[in-house]
């Protein structure tokens, strides 16, 4: 039952809520800040809603390490509520950097970019950078974005690889980097059979931002290859 809840309440919003996705693309037109902030109130509250039909117990530890500031959030990725759970704790509008294949998905794509997301295609190198530029123009225009750097969702011990071509969004716009260690959010989905819905708790960690701007080439580099393991550790004080 709660899962068809959540499925129901997804498809509902989806289809009749297209006015005001219609209302928003005309604010966009003329001030996109203003439209950003609109669409991250109406998709907080829609995810409070879905997140509370789901069960989910939220911890949210370290919110003092965010810089007022545009941000650049970088978490590890274990379930589909990555994105509710993220979106509904950095505290800010923000979008996410997400594969293409997510921009043909009908309807939801339109909110996606409501919310300011972009779409990354991983195989073409001139095009994915075109859309790192673009993230980098949105976070100079006080748009924060969030990044989730292993590609893939995975809930394995280890991460995956980070993709560190994403940091560049945060060179570019010489705005911080704010590294997320989420736990326990594949329990709530992908670790169940039949990806049924079951209600638990997830813990989200903030940890101390970095600065590329402020950085050498090489500290820079070396700054970038920690940050996984830096997310590692958060992440590891709270294995649920």
């Amino acid at each position: 039952m709660r899962t068809f809840l959540v499925f129901l309440k997804l498809a509902l919003t989806l289809v009749f809520c297209l006015p005001y996705h219609l209302y928003l693309k005309g604010v966009a037109k003329k001030n996109p800040d203003k439209s950003w902030k609109k669409a991250y109130k109406f998709v907080y509250s829609f995810f409070k809603n879905e997140l509370r039909i789901a069960g989910c117990k939220m911890e949210v530890l370290g919110k003092e390490n965010i810089p007022p500031e545009t941000c650049l959030f970088v978490g590890n990725h274990r379930s589909y509520f990555d994105i509710l759970l993220t979106h509904n704790t950095v505290g800010r509008p923000a979008g996410f950097v997400a594969k293409d294949s997510m921009e043909k998905v009908a309807l939801l794509n339109l909110y996606m970019k409501d919310i300011g997301c972009l779409f990354l295609n991983r195989d073409d190198v001139k095009q994915g950078l075109q859309t790192i530029n673009q993230a980098a123009e949105y976070l100079k225009m006080g748009h924060s974005i969030i990044l989730f750097p292993e590609g893939h969702r995975n809930q394995g011990d280890e991460f995956l690889p980070f993709k560190e071509g994403g940091y560049k969004m945060a060179e570019k716009a010489k705005c911080p980097i704010v590294p997320i260690a989420i736990s326990g959010s594949d329990l709530m989905l992908e670790q169940n059979e039949g990806m049924k819905i079951k209600k638990g708790k997830v813990i989200i960690e903030f940890g101390e931002p970095i600065y590329p701007s402020e950085l050498g080439i090489k500290e820079r580099k070396a700054k970038y290859a920690e940050i996984p393991s830096i997310i590692q550790g958060m992440r590891d004080k709270h294995i649920i």
